[in-house]
């Protein structure tokens, strides 16, 4: 199998460093998936689920906040706010967070502090989905 070197940073740390098959990120307009040899270029990453998939056919999977990832000589870094394992994320905590957001958007806000509730919503959702939660009432 053809692979690619990955690098996923987080503001905070390495989320993850090596050799990789296949990745899967989200964008704005919906998924890009990316294999050895892609073309070259920068991509805006949204919110939401990363996937990929290492030598072994193991597959790995990361909820991550917005950033960028950049393609060059068979190698992908993507750089984003953060990067967390499902497994590790506190439901309880996003749900509690996923409730501050909705609380907060439903008051009067000026245009930056709208934004900012909607991209914490965005990432209370992406939390619980990430977790396998699909009943999320907004």
């Amino acid at each position: 199998m053809t692979t690619f070197s990955l690098k996923i940073i987080a503001s905070d740390k390495t989320f993850y460093e090596g050799k990789a098959v296949s990745l899967v990120i989200p964008t704005i307009d919906g998924e890009k998936g990316i294999l050895a040899h892609h073309e070259e270029m920068v991509i805006a990453v949204s919110i939401g689920e990363l996937r990929f998939k290492l030598e072994d056919n193991t597959e790995h999977r990361a909820v991550i906040g917005s950033g960028f990832a950049q393609i060059a000589n068979n190698r992908v870094m993507v750089l984003v706010d953060s990067a967390e394992r499902p497994e590790d994320i506190d439901e309880k905590r996003a749900e509690e967070a996923l409730e501050r957001a909705k609380e907060q958007l439903r008051q009067k806000q000026s245009i930056q502090e709208y934004h900012m509730s909607q991209a914490s919503l965005a990432r209370a959702i992406s939390r619980l989905k990430g977790k396998g939660i699909d009943h999320i009432n907004l």
